[in-house]
């Protein structure tokens, strides 16, 4: 049996795999601790074969760079080096793509970390660190992933699903995203568990998604006909520059698929095979259908 250990309760994703896991009954134990406050420090990891580390923060109302330093970078690290002394063999850490610093574009194996935001330079930083307690009986996996979707997610997509349940008509534009149903990352998740992954990752779905036609596939998921209105690109190409909501939601920006993935892991030869839905499927699946 293999143990697990979510550290940061009540998240998406933490919440997700329990889930997703709790399919395959007794092969896997699941528990989750509260980060918040010091109790966490008086658990024992020693008994785990994977901490999973899902702790962290995305925005804040207010500025406040160190907070981001404080929860995403030190609180990331005390817990790896706490797992470590303890004896616990793997550390998963929740990296993002945001590391990169791009809103548009294609990120390939010679792309560079650059981020431009607190949240991004937080989770580089805490790489470094993560990657500096590695050894021989204590691996660690960093995850970069794109946009992360699925029921009752959080973010972008369920402003566009809002969106696409109302209205009649969307821009056709052709562009393409990187992006990961958490079905998907569950399973990967399980296998970099049962195969006791070490490196770092860049997951996502097989299928770029284009925004115009996921929001026809969530209204279709609604029983609704959305029209899709070509000739909107360049307007929008030129707004893009000045409003980032707009790049975000209409630019591209991908991980180059087969050059990106598995650069630095030594178990490179392994087959990961991880993505149990396609893009429509999942598009549905989050929309509850």
């Amino acid at each position: 049996m293999k143990r697990i250990l979510i550290t940061g309760a009540n998240s998406y994703i933490g919440t997700s795999f329990e889930k997703y896991i709790a399919k395959f009954g007794n092969d896997y134990q699941v528990d989750t601790i509260d980060m918040h406050g010091d109790a966490w420090r008086e658990v024992d990891f020693s008994g785990y074969d994977s901490i999973i580390h899902v702790a962290g923060i995305v925005h804040v109302k207010e500025r406040n760079d160190e907070l981001y330093y404080q929860v995403n970078r030190d609180l990331a690290f005390e817990t790896a080096k706490k797992a470590k002394e303890d004896g616990a063999k793997q550390f998963i850490f929740f990296s993002s793509m945001s590391i990169f610093g791009l809103d548009t574009g294609v990120i390939t194996n010679t792309t560079k970390p650059n981020p431009k935001t607190p949240y991004g330079k937080s989770k580089l930083a805490a790489e470094g660190l993560l990657k500096g307690l590695e050894a021989e009986s204590f691996i660690v996996c960093i995850l970069r992933p794109p946009m992360i979707y699925g029921p009752n997610s959080v973010g972008n997509y369920p402003k566009l699903a809002k969106l696409a349940k109302k209205i009649p008509v969307f821009p056709k534009v052709n562009n393409q995203r990187s992006m990961l149903y958490i079905g998907n990352l569950s399973a990967f998740l399980k296998l970099m568990i049962d195969t006791r992954l070490s490196g770092t990752f860049h997951p996502q779905n097989k299928e770029y998604a284009n925004t115009s036609e996921m929001v026809k596939l969530i209204a279709e998921a609604h029983d609704r006909n959305l029209l899709l209105l070509p000739g909107f690109s360049g307007v929008i190409k030129l707004a893009s520059t000045r409003v980032g909501v707009l790049r975000k939601v209409f630019g591209s920006l991908i991980y180059q698929k087969n050059t990106v993935g598995f650069p630095d892991s030594k178990f490179h030869h392994i087959k990961l095979e991880y993505q149990d839905k396609n893009f429509k499927n999942s598009i549905f699946e989050s929309e509850n259908k």
